[in-house]
């Protein structure tokens, strides 16, 4: 515990260890949120962000893909589509409210005449939703914006919920709540060791290797995107991902050249126990075809009974892994000292 403190000088362990608390509270903003609109009848549902901003709006896009009876489609652009219109929801997230990107997005979607819903801390988005009349939703403050991801999933999931746009995932949330409070003490805790860590078990297998993560697309593409996500801003390794069933139908022939390189790849395997049964297959028999050329993989399974407890296990697994594996390269996780220097750049102009 004390090498991890000396490393992990930003205390982003605590906001892990805090997740749990972090999604009941996204409840109760939600539940509290004044809208401005008392519109309904939308014909699609849009969210404009990016990087950890954007990542909730994906998990929402990903758990109501079975469910939601009108398009769900996130946008991570300076420019949003010329489909949206007065019908279309749009959420617009940005965490600290200065993402620019973003905001371009919120002057487009004004002119759309879209029914917007903005999630921010701070910032000039802030200033932009209060000055225009529009439903603005704050949420904390000081955090880096991918220890959000409660905020910026369960807010508009619970807002969807309220405008009767979906059915009530109150349920769902606190099984999930549940899920993560078990996982983070009794399997992924600091204090837990490696053999019954899950993650810190990973780490260690992931370290110094490329991991090339793989989920089935359907509901889990996230959980992927996630801890590629992670992997790069809090452990700064490069990792890929790919879902099946699509990378039966390119990605699984790329596996052999270079081969001087395969040595190095470590394949994570994000598994559910609801996955089409075909998928199942699919990712044995690759397994099986990987395994013999040599590679190296680690299979993470979800935790849970509902699928919305399911989908975040595997990402608060990840999220773990991802500051173990910091911890390995003996790299504080919360600083991303690249990001801040683009931005800059950008700013001159």
């Amino acid at each position: 515990m004390q090498k991890l403190k000396e490393i992990d000088k930003s205390d982003m362990l605590d906001l892990l260890l805090d997740f749990p608390g972090q999604c009941t509270a996204a409840v109760e903003i939600a539940k509290n949120a004044g809208l401005k609109f008392s519109r309904k009848d939308f014909k699609a549902v849009a969210f404009a962000g990016l990087g950890g901003s954007a990542i909730g709006a994906d998990l929402v896009r990903a758990y109501l893909y079975s469910e939601s009876k009108i398009p769900i489609q996130v946008f991570r652009e300076y420019d949003l589509p010329a489909f949206l219109d007065s019908s279309t929801l749009l959420f617009i997230i940005s965490y600290s409210g200065n993402t620019e990107e973003t905001l371009s997005a919120y002057e487009q979607a004004k002119k759309k005449n879209c029914t917007i819903i903005v999630i921010s801390s701070n910032g000039k988005l802030k200033e932009k939703a209060l000055r225009d009349g529009v439903s603005f939703i704050e949420i904390p403050g000081n955090l880096p914006p991918r220890c959000s991801l409660g905020y910026l999933s369960l807010i508009p999931l619970s807002i969807l919920a309220r405008l009767g746009m979906i059915k009530d995932p109150t349920l769902s949330i606190n099984q999930t709540v549940r899920i993560l409070e078990e996982l983070r003490d009794k399997n992924l805790n600091p204090r837990i060791e490696k053999k019954d860590n899950i993650a810190k078990s990973a780490a260690k297998n992931l370290y110094k290797k490329f991991a090339v993560i793989y989920s089935a697309s359907l509901h889990f593409d996230v959980c992927a995107t996630r801890l590629r996500g992670q992997l790069a801003e809090n452990a700064k390794a490069l990792s890929s991902s790919h879902y099946f069933p699509e990378m039966n139908h390119n990605e699984i022939v790329g596996w052999q050249n270079p081969g001087k390189l395969l040595k190095d790849f470590i394949v994570v395997m994000l598994k559910d126990k609801e996955m089409h049964q075909r998928v199942v297959k699919r990712m044995t028999i690759t397994s099986e075809i990987l395994s013999k050329e040599g590679v190296k993989l680690i299979e993470i399974h979800s935790r849970g009974e509902s699928l919305l407890s399911r989908m975040f296990s595997l990402i608060y697994i990840g999220d773990f892994i991802s500051f173990y594996l910091a911890s390995l390269y003996g790299i504080d996780p919360t600083p991303v000292e690249r990001i801040i220097y683009l931005k800059k750049r950008l700013a001159e102009g």
